[in-house]
């Protein structure tokens, strides 16, 4: 009997809500939603996805409870980006947070008015994202990831574990608005320390099989890779070619070593996107992009691998043991 008249209040229950006047429901707000457009795939930096997550949650929003968000991933095909773009601007999100320069072009391409958050690791003002740093205009605003202006340290770094180096080959995406200038930094770099910087140019998994051919033919002591996404796409490739033709490699981000690259060293990625979901949070509060200023990292970080470094035959400086932020061995 009781269950009858549950039944029953449950089947009453429904029926009332579903007499409410349109009204009614109305006053009850939906959870505002957030976009996530990625060049990468989740199951290569989902974590970058979970760094945009809780810097959400330091602005005050939970995934589920007062916040939904929607994911797009382009799998490393920077073509697939322009329609990715146009889906989230289509269901009209409340805010949509880009991973990478060429993702926040497209966005910005698709749309002059929702809210963007981009990380970047080209100049943001160079490749037309945002008009200056501390007032960056339109609807646009987000993190600079500083990635060319590391390019350099990184040389230092070959010119440190490397003492008679005096050639390396530097691998950039021509498809990165970046590439041009990280190119250029390295060169001048290069000049100022003695080291002849090559140029090789990769924007797809053929091209950087190519581009090693041709590097074994330079007679290079090290090779770099540049901060273009992509190449974390393709990271298991480098650290396989550069095992094969027994060249240390050095790279802007932990990802690589993490698959057997020699050592990385860059800002910290997850702390940059933390700080991505951040400014998101802010937007959803009521901010506009234009009144937040580029921010930049704080945070970075150096790894090395030692059981890469055992395989070519190299010994790790004292130093670089203390420096590291991580040592995998």
């Amino acid at each position: 009997m009781f269950d009858m008249r549950r039944r029953k209040f449950i089947t009453l229950l429904g029926g009332a809500a579903a007499a409410w006047p349109l009204a009614a429901r109305a006053q009850q707000p939906a959870k505002p939603v957030v976009g996530i457009l990625h060049y990468a795939s989740p199951d290569t930096l989902a974590h970058l996805a979970w760094a945009v997550r809780e810097g959400l949650q330091e602005a005050g929003y939970v995934e589920g409870q007062n916040v939904a968000i929607e994911y797009r991933w382009a799998h490393g095909s920077y073509a697939q980006l322009a329609a990715l773009a146009a889906d989230p601007v289509r269901r009209q999100v409340t805010v949509i947070v880009a991973g990478g320069n060429v993702a926040a072009l497209a966005v910005k391409k698709a749309t002059a008015t929702i809210p963007i958050v981009f990380t970047s690791g080209a100049d943001p003002v160079k490749s037309g994202l945002v008009a200056s740093l501390s007032r960056p205009e339109g609807n646009l605003t987000g993190v600079s990831l500083l990635a060319v202006e590391m390019a350099t340290k990184r040389l230092e770094l070959i010119r440190d574990l490397l003492p008679h180096a005096r050639a390396v080959a530097m691998i950039v995406n021509p498809d990165y608005s970046g590439a041009e200038s990280e190119m250029a930094d390295v060169e001048a770099a290069g000049r100022t320390i003695e080291i002849k910087a090559h140029k090789m140019t990769a924007g797809n998994a053929l091209d950087i099989d190519t581009a090693f051919e041709a590097i074994g033919g330079l007679h290079v002591d090290a090779f770099m890779v540049g901060t273009d996404g992509f190449f974390i796409t393709r990271r298991h490739q480098l650290a396989a070619l550069a095992a094969r033709h027994a060249i240390p490699g050095v790279y802007p981000f932990p990802d690589f070593p993490a698959a057997g690259g020699l050592l990385s060293y860059g800002v910290s990625l997850m702390d940059a996107y933390r700080q991505a979901g951040v400014y998101a949070g802010r937007i959803l509060k009521g901010s506009k992009p234009a009144d937040l200023p580029i921010t930049q990292p704080t945070k970075f970080e150096f790894v090395i691998n030692v059981w890469t470094a055992k395989a070519l035959g190299l010994t790790i400086p004292p130093s670089f043991h203390l420096r590291a932020d991580k040592v995998i061995d």
